[in-house]
């Protein structure tokens, strides 16, 4: 939410302690503004594959676990963004025309050193900027 106010105000009402009338006290006025998270885009933005391929993982680093090699023109929305790495959103279509690497039919939890571990059917991942063209969606 950029740039968006929220407007709050309170009257304190209360006995007058020597007529008995109602009287209106102190108003309060809070407004907020919000800005974006950070990591979180402002505007709609999509990234283009221009090369034959590029990678997407399931973290913010080339260590992830490639999900998927995307083929050449393949527009993908942005939906966050961590340093020099873009979260896109993935869709059923890539299981068509990428090359798939890691999904799985469902979600599958598992514990791995005491971290709660999900893999499987995943809707986002993560790309180097490097290998995608970054531009406002239309």
């Amino acid at each position: 939410m950029t740039g968006h106010y929220i407007r709050y105000s309170l009257s304190i009402m209360r006995n007058h302690p020597h007529n008995g009338r109602l009287v209106v006290g102190t108003t309060l006025v809070l407004m907020f503004v919000a800005s974006a998270a950070s990591g979180q885009q402002s505007a709609a933005q999509q990234a283009r594959v221009p090369t034959s391929y590029a990678n997407v993982h399931s973290g913010p680093s080339s260590n992830g676990a490639p999900l998927v090699l995307v083929p050449q023109g393949t527009v993908l929305p942005i939906i966050g963004r961590q340093g020099e790495w873009v979260q896109v959103q993935l869709s059923p279509e890539l299981r068509r025309t990428g090359i798939v690497m890691r999904w799985y039919e469902g979600r599958h939890q598992f514990m791995n050193d005491g971290q709660l571990i999900t893999i499987g059917d995943e809707d986002s991942g993560w790309m180097h900027d490097s290998t995608v063209e970054i531009s406002d969606a239309p």
